[in-house]
Parts: structure tokens; C-alpha cells; sequence
């Protein structure tokens, strides 16, 4: 069966020709590694680069394929490289090009072909069996030279948004160190910072759901922050039928589930304008202390250092809000804090368009994925 993909660049016509994967690349097998010296040659497993050895699979361009475990992740690997047991490589390609089988890969819905109920699993035969459609060559390579260009662009945000993160990460630690400290508005210098206990700027907030001023159950990610329950849970309802005995949390409300404190879960309510939270949440508000500041303040190490601390000994290693209190930090005055905010803020916003930047990117590429490949 022959078939035209929806978006063609003008200069090509004709339909694609139907084949099975295994007519048109072969397939080899990952090896075990642990008898190999360190050396230079790159070893990938199915989440990727592993470490090097002295010794190479093959040489050339290829796309990999995992066997068991993330099978719906394809790779482009190019050069010398060595594989796992778990990552299928491709070392031949029969009239067609290692660029474009690569994002034909990607267009695959890999998880379809799962053979396993456990593990996500992939065999050579059934791979080799899966439909496709392929061009003539030349347009194979105005379609991977395209596509590619886009993928570059990828790349370069992801590598900025990364440079850009490691950055904030590091004037973060400095600033909280006091090794950047900022001036007032009139060239002054701001008083030094003081110790103070936590509990002087943070108050327990607790009002329950009995008027049922809310319905939307919010759950504290430790990389979202809030959410709603169901996206938590991938779409799964855990609440119970009852809500009153759940939490308000409003705007700039903070919520932390005392368990799970310990691996970032903690965070301002900003997405949404009221929501409840589980009975277990704890809730407090802010005072004389600015919001943006206290929240680049609860992620740097001091913070996590005395929540670890506060943690030991505990039985599910919960901090109750009373140990939260007691926690002694150096703070500077308001105006400071102000200034450390906006500063802060500007880099998040940088961070944030360079986010959209490649969301988009990723979104475009993804509908092209879809229009130029039948």
C-alpha cells in the first residue's frame, strides 16, 4: 500500500512505499560491558550515556532502540559507541538514511508493541515487523536536514535553560551566604543580616472545608508545586466523599505534607485562587517576610540541611509545624529582601520564557512529526 504524507515539501511527488521495519534496517543486540576496561568509547543503556570503555560495538551512525525498560525513547548516537543488552542499535540501513529512520522512530508509538505486563518489553521479531512508509532518498534528506535544524534548536534551549538554572543556583548560594549583598536605592549599605527564629515570620493557618467553600483537592509536588489531586495521581480521586474536614488554602497560602517535607514538598499556592488540601497538609501564611524571597529561601541547603535534621529520629520522618518554628536562619531586613526578590525574579522570568520557547519548539516539531511522515 502506497500513501502521500499531508505536508510535502513542493518539490517531491509520488506516494511512499510501504515496508516492515525489518526490510529496510537491521537490528543488533546490546552486550554486557563488565569484562571491558575504561577507555573512551561511550557505553549507553536505555536511559542513555552510561560510562566509557575501551573497546566499541560499532562505528557509525545509528539510532537505538530500547529492548526493555523506556522502549518508546529512540536514539541518535553517531561515532563509536557500545550498547547494553537492553538497547537494540541499528548497524544497516537498506535504501534509506540513519537521519530519517531516527524521526520516523520517534513517530512510532512504541508502547502499542509492548509485549510484557511488568517491565516495558521489546522483541527483535516484532519490531522488525512494524509498518512504515518510506520516500526516495532525496526526499528523505531534505525531510532529515529539516527536521534536524529544528531539533538543533531544541538543544540550544535546553542547553540554556540548563546554563541559565545552574546559574540561579549559584547566585542563590552566594546570596544567602551573604557574599552578594545588595545596596538600598540611595547607594547605602543595608544592615546586617540577623539570626532569627522562623517561627517570628510564619503563622499555622487552619480553616477547615465545612461551609464547602471549595471542591478542588490540590496536592504539594515537589518539582509543580501545587496541583490538582487528579494530575498528582494520573487521574485517580483519593479524596475522600467527605471534604469538611479538608483545608482551605488560598492565595499565597503555603501547604506542606509533614511526610514528604523531606523531599521538597512544600510550597505557595499561586495557580489557583482557593483550593483544599488532605486533613494531614499543614497550612501557614507569611508575615513581615516577602513571598518570592521566602520562596528561593526554602530551596536552598541550609533549609533542606535543617528539614533533614528536623526529620531524624521521627518515625516517618514528618516535620510538624512547631519544628518548622524552631528553625534559626539569618534573614535581612524587608527592604533587602525586596531587593533580592526582584533580582531573583528577573532570572525565573528569563528561565520561564526560555521554558515556552522550547515548549513550542517541542509542540511544532511534534505536529511536523505527524503531517510530513504518513
Amino acid at each position: 500500500m502506497k500513501k502521500e504524507p499531508k505536508l510535502r515539501f513542493k518539490e517531491f511527488k509520488g506516494e511512499w512505499e510501504e515496508k516492515r521495519l525489518g526490510e529496510v534496517v537491521t537490528f543488533g543486540n546490546g552486550k554486557d560491558y563488565k569484562h571491558l576496561k575504561i577507555g573512551n568509547y561511550p557505553v549507553y543503556g536505555t536511559g542513555g550515556y552510561m560510562l566509557s570503555v575501551d573497546d566499541y560495538l560499532y562505528d557509525g551512525d545509528s539510532v537505538c532502540i530500547g529492548r526493555k525498560g523506556s522502549i518508546n525513547k529512540p536514539m541518535f548516537i553517531s561515532g563509536k559507541f557500545w550498547t547494553v543488552d537492553t538497547l537494540f542499535y541499528i548497524y544497516k540501513f537498506i535504501n534509506s538514511i540513519p537521519k530519517f529512520i531516527y524521526l520516523l522512530c520517534q513517530k512510532i508509538n512504541w508502547l502499542i508493541h509492548n509485549e510484557a505486563s511488568g517491565v516495558p518489553s521489546l522483541s527483535k521479531s516484532t519490531i522488525e515487523k512494524i509498518k512504515i512508509h518510506l520516500p526516495q532518498l532525496p526526499e528523505q534528506t531534505k525531510i532529515a536536514n529539516f527536521l534536524t535544524s529544528i531539533d538543533s534548536k531544541i538543544e540550544l534551549l535546553t542547553k540554556k535553560e540548563a546554563l541559565l538554572q545552574e546559574y540561579k543556583k549559584g547566585v542563590m548560594q552566594k546570596i544567602f551566604n551573604q557574599e552578594i549583598r545588595f545596596k538600598a536605592d540611595d547607594g547605602s549599605e543595608f544592615e546586617k543580616w540577623e539570626e532569627k527564629r522562623l517561627g517570628d515570620f510564619i503563622k499555622q493557618k487552619v480553616i477547615n472545608n465545612k461551609d464547602k467553600l471549595s471542591n478542588l483537592v490540590l496536592s504539594v509536588n515537589n518539582k509543580k508545586g501545587f496541583i490538582a489531586q487528579d494530575e498528582q495521581f494520573n487521574g485517580y480521586e483519593i479524596a475522600s466523599q467527605d471534604l469538611s474536614k479538608y483545608k482551605i488554602v488560598k492565595k499565597n497560602d503555603y501547604a506542606y505534607n509533614p511526610s514528604r517535607i523531606n523531599v521538597g514538598s512544600i510550597a505557595r499556592l499561586q495557580n489557583f485562587n482557593i483550593g483544599i488540601v488532605s486533613p494531614m497538609y499543614i497550612v501557614f501564611v507569611l508575615n513581615c517576610i516577602d513571598y518570592v524571597f521566602f520562596d528561593n529561601l526554602i530551596k536552598i541547603h541550609r533549609i533542606k540541611h535543617l528539614i533533614k535534621i528536623g526529620c531524624s529520629g521521627s518515625v516517618r520522618n514528618s516535620l510538624g509545624f512547631d519544628d518548622l518554628c524552631n528553625f534559626k536562619i539569618h534573614l535581612p531586613q524587608l527592604p533587602e529582601q525586596t531587593k533580592i526578590a526582584n533580582f531573583l525574579s528577573s532570572i525565573d522570568s528569563k528561565i520561564e520564557l526560555l521554558q515556552k520557547q522550547l515548549s513550542l519548539t517541542k509542540d511544532f516539531k511534534k505536529s511536523l512529526l505527524q503531517q510530513m511522515f504518513v
